[in-house]
């Protein structure tokens, strides 16, 4: 989205009509990114199944998900929109030089280098990786070239994330927004260009060339911004010398993100000892199972850097007030989608994937699984927003990271524990609980380390969706076995949910409610107008 004026994209409090455009705007190239994600994993499940290949690609899948955490939604995104929010704050008040550029210089050269070592030591070592990730794996020999082909993105995932970061600081969310379309576009199209001749490495070479085309959709809007508005004393002979990186922040940020995904880690290495095809029944459960927290955390995208500019001009109420109403917002969407995914999961694996070399036996193991990944979904959207909050000033604060490893020794606990028992399913458990246990513990620590949210008032807040919750995926579950069809049976109990829920919610004075309703409503509009 690109803000209308000269100056809107440095105005320090942005409108509320301004806040709605960008987030519809986000939402829209999501949810469109989402949409060509699952057309991804169905094309995966079509070509090559639920099997040996399958999880040899997904084991090498691990980079690209590392990758985007680390580089471009969580880590680099969390340590560098609030240092690109205070040099823009600098800016307007007409700092000497130009603090936005002196940032850019002092960073972008340092971790452009280091992206590129990571990848070239992830490219040399993947035998010794997927030996690690996976020793039980039945096809070794072709998860370490595929490795070696998504090692690439680490440099361009992370410039790419660098890019995204300096975009929505601007207040430019458009290009950052759209990287995604492009990347499943290049995946998908590698699949059906190569595969016949490459067989799963086609999807690898999709991840490759996917990354490129990430970082060049925002160099456009990424160089004009970096080009534009001197304010103030800013000339070209008085630029400021280049700000180094803050490395305790970087350092306590990127360490969080690296806990949080090791979460992946611990999913495949205990399930490459069960038979064939048990990392894609997990890997493509997840993937449907988290869409609802990825819609969930849009609004988010947007307010970041709203958060972070209030915090650097010292205006705490306007930050704590966003936070709790973000809060409130992104539970009450999570919660929605968690109802439909537990009523309706049986139909929506079926309808998506079930087809070509994908089995009906593989459909009923990937939608138990769902469901019971389907649990931790609140506890993954708290944590997504609430670690925000804890990195928003700018500072670095370890208290995230020993909350994630909380959550994270639960999670290894549980799954050694149930996985002999349980199989995919205890690994499942172990993600749900583990994740929610961090979530918990954020909430806990919030106040002086974070934004200083009124916990009683969250908490309070936050258990009106949740009782609605329990009740609409009841319901949806009951009607959703009644009709002999997928389709049908998915309509029946989605609608289901969706006015149990709505009905609950209101019924309970949900605050998160309304403007959830208005923020679905607008955007089915907006995607019908654009499908007509």
């Amino acid at each position: 989205m690109e803000d209308s004026g000269a100056g809107a994209g440095e105005a320090s409090s942005p409108t509320r009509r301004f806040l709605a455009r960008a987030a519809l705007v986000t939402a829209s190239l999501s949810v469109a990114g989402s949409l060509l994600g699952l057309v991804r994993d169905q094309s995966l499940a079509r070509l090559f199944g639920a099997g040996r290949d399958t999880d040899a690609f997904l084991v090498a899948w691990t980079v690209p998900e590392f990758a985007a955490t680390l580089l471009i939604e969580d880590g680099l995104a969390i340590a560098l929109i609030p240092a690109f929010s205070r040099a823009l704050a600098r800016r307007g008040q007409g700092a000497p030089g130009d603090p936005v550029r002196s940032l850019v210089a002092g960073t972008l050269p340092r971790l452009a280098l280091a992206f590129t070592a990571v990848g070239g030591l992830l490219a040399v070592a993947a035998p010794q990786i997927v030996a690690a990730l996976a020793p039980g794996l039945s096809a070794p020999g072709l998860a370490v070239d595929c490795t070696r082909l998504t090692a690439t993105c680490v440099l361009s995932f992370g410039l790419a994330g660098y890019g995204s970061a300096a975009l929505r600081a601007h207040r430019r969310f458009l290009a950052p927004a759209a990287i995604y379309v492009a990347y499943n576009l290049a995946v998908i199209v590698g699949m059906y260009a190569l595969g016949g001749h490459l067989g799963v490495r086609s999807a690898a070479f999709g991840v490759a060339a996917g990354g490129l085309l990430m970082v060049f959709v925002q160099l456009p809007t990424f160089v004009r911004e970096l080009r534009g508005r001197r304010t103030g004393d800013a000339r070209p002979g008085t630029a400021a010398g280049a700000q180094p990186l803050d490395v305790p922040l970087m350092t306590t940020v990127l360490l969080f993100a690296l806990c949080r995904q090791s979460q992946v880690l611990i999913e495949r290495y205990l399930a490459s000892n069960l038979p064939d095809g048990a990392i894609s029944h997990l890997n493509y459960a997840q993937k449907v199972a988290q869409i609802p927290m990825s819609l969930s955390m849009m609004l988010c995208t947007v307010t970041f850097p709203v958060v972070a500019r209030a915090l650097a001009e010292g205006d705490t109420g306007r930050a704590r007030a966003r936070v709790e109403r973000d809060l409130a917002l992104a539970a009450t969407l999570v919660l929605l989608g968690t109802a439909a995914v537990l009523a309706c999961a049986p139909q929506l694996i079926g309808l998506l994937f079930q087809r070509g070399a994908f089995t009906a036996q593989d459909t009923a193991a990937t939608a138990e699984v769902m469901r019971v990944y389907a649990l931790g979904l609140l506890g993954q959207t708290l944590t997504g927003v609430l670690v925000r909050s804890y990195f928003s000033a700018g500072r670095a604060t370890w208290f995230p990271v020993g909350a994630m490893t909380a959550g994270i020794a639960v999670t290894s606990w549980i799954g050694v524990w149930k996985v002999g028992s349980w199989g995919v399913t205890g690994i499942a458990a172990a993600n749900a609980i583990g994740i929610t246990v961090t979530a918990v513990l954020l909430l806990a620590g919030m106040g002086h380390r974070s934004v200083p949210v009124r916990t009683p008032l969250v908490l309070r807040e936050l258990s009106r969706p949740l009782r609605a919750a329990a009740v609409a995926a009841a319901a949806g579950t009951l009607v959703a076995r009644l009709p002999a069809a997928p389709l049908a049976g998915l309509a029946a109990g989605g609608a289901t949910v969706t006015v149990v829920f709505v009905l609950l919610c209101a019924a309970l004075g949900a605050q998160g409610c309304a403007p959830a309703l208005r923020s679905v409503r607008t955007l089915t509009r907006r995607l019908a107008h654009v499908l007509r």
